[in-house]
């Protein structure tokens, strides 16, 4: 049995050392991840999650973990910024409102999948030129949802959130090791 990480994040890999988990390998799943037209939030990102997993090649007692986090503002999907321009009209949108981040986990063991979505209210307060210019030129956004990772500079943007903090950076690590146990993975001690 082989744990196979579904993603290029090195948050995630970060999230799962915290469980005493290191994955035998890391595979990034190449699919669409355009939402479809009309396509809400929450249901987009258990698809990306679910795709992911279907797409990494393993073997009937490989585990296959994979993960997909979206910023969504109401009925808004804010995924991965093209560029600084978009990257600063998310922000902007964002500023002084409470949005939702969403992060969809699934576990593949041969045909069994195990799927999870956590969603966590986050709120960020309104930057003002300076900290929107400084956060931009920083490149801390590019790559993440909705243009910002809680776990750097844009820490300092949020004063509340209501949920799980590791779902927020990209992997919600609770929800995680309990569906990492279902599948048969070792993930309190006993690993070779």
């Amino acid at each position: 049995m082989r744990l196979i990480l579904g993603s290029a994040s090195p948050r995630r890999r970060e999230l799962l050392a915290q469980l005493g988990v290191t994955p035998d390998a890391i595979l990034a799943p190449d699919i669409d991840e355009d939402p479809a037209r009309n396509e809400l939030p929450r249901p987009y990102c258990a698809r990306m999650a679910r795709e992911k997993a279907a797409a990494i090649a393993a073997g009937p007692e490989d585990i296959v973990l994979c993960a997909d986090t979206t910023v969504a503002l109401g009925r808004r999907i804010l995924g991965k910024p093209r560029d600084a321009g978009e990257a600063a009209a998310f922000l902007v949108a964002l500023g002084g409102r409470r949005h939702q981040v969403i992060t969809a986990v699934a576990v593949k063991r041969g045909d069994r999948l195990w799927q999870r979505e956590v969603v966590t209210a986050v709120k960020m307060k309104r930057l003002s030129d300076i900290e929107l210019n400084d956060y931009l030129a920083s490149d801390e956004w590019r790559g993440k949802a909705g243009a910002y990772g809680i776990q750097g500079r844009a820490g300092a943007f949020i004063p509340w959130i209501a949920g799980s903090f590791t779902g927020v950076v990209g992997l919600p690590v609770a929800e995680t090791a309990a569906m990492l146990t279902a599948a048969g993975y070792p993930v309190h001690g006993g690993q070779a």
